[in-house]
């Protein structure tokens, strides 16, 4: 699957600076690509002549934000990963106000989490009020086969990309419901594209059922979810999570593209 090009992935805008469009889109192309690319392959997947991928290239090396391999080809550089975990926190900030919309809707803890390389990792939580409750540590990072947040933001991604994925990291039975088969994950897969959301049925963890939406339009693979006790979970409680979840998905991706900060709906829920 090849990336988009730079003339498409950020269109020059009236009183733009066209470096600054440059750059980041090279940067934007390499992350499409996987993270690292020799000059040839960057220059045609990024649209732009071979000098001036070079004089970019150049500059982002010098300024920490792409960094050269033994092999020649360039990657992206490890300045890159304080800007991300700003961002990640930021957006964990930002989502607050929607996740405490889905409590206060649903009376489920409700979550942020974003695909990480190869792990999803849960960047924004706001618990359920009831006294038996999910809670997931800001931070901690799973895998995406047995997490319907995983599964909701795999299921977009061409099935070459997530099979080899999938080999990576394998596909450890966390439970006895734990889906191993990378043919029957494909299946789900196509299953969640189809309905506009993923499910975890005590796949990673037995008596929790999760279900989730990715965020759409989102400058980087985000989903929601809402987790609860298999008990309270019930296929009524997804039917009406579903809907709830899409709205606020819709809403956090509007707030996002606007770039205003996000909407006051009252005190967020205190820590669990």
């Amino acid at each position: 699957m090849s990336a988009p090009k730079v003339s498409e992935k950020a269109p020059r805008r009236a009183g733009g600076v066209q470096s600054l469009e440059r750059a980041f889109g090279i940067l934007e192309t390499m992350a499409d690509a996987g993270g690292a690319l020799g000059l040839s392959q960057l220059a045609i997947r990024a649209n732009l002549p071979l000098t001036t991928i070079h004089r970019f290239v150049r500059t982002l090396v010098d300024l920490g934000y792409l960094r050269q391999e033994p092999s020649r080809q360039y990657a992206l550089g490890p300045r890159l990963i304080w800007l991300g975990e700003s961002s990640a926190r930021m957006l964990g900030t930002w989502a607050r106000p929607y996740l405490t919309d889905l409590v206060d809707g649903l009376g489920e803890s409700a979550n942020l989490a974003m695909l990480d390389g190869d792990q999803i990792v849960y960047i924004g939580q706001v618990p359920s009020r009831q006294s038996m409750r999910m809670f997931t540590e800001v931070g901690r990072r799973v895998s995406p086969h047995c997490t319907a947040v995983g599964k909701a933001l795999l299921a977009p991604i061409d099935p070459v990309d997530v099979h080899a994925l999938l080999r990576r990291t394998g596909m450890h039975p966390h439970t006895e419901h734990t889906i191993t088969d990378p043919q029957v994950f494909a299946a789900q897969l196509e299953q969640v594209l189809e309905r506009g959301y993923a499910t975890d049925d005590e796949e990673h963890e037995l008596g929790v059922r999760c279900v989730a939406v990715a965020v759409p339009r989102a400058p980087s693979r985000i989903a929601l979810s809402v987790s609860g006790p298999a008990t309270r979970m019930t296929d009524d409680m997804v039917a009406r999570a579903v809907p709830l979840l899409t709205d606020a998905a819709r809403r956090f991706s509007d707030n996002l593209a606007s770039g205003q900060p996000p909407y006051n709906s009252g005190p967020a829920a205190g820590p669990g």
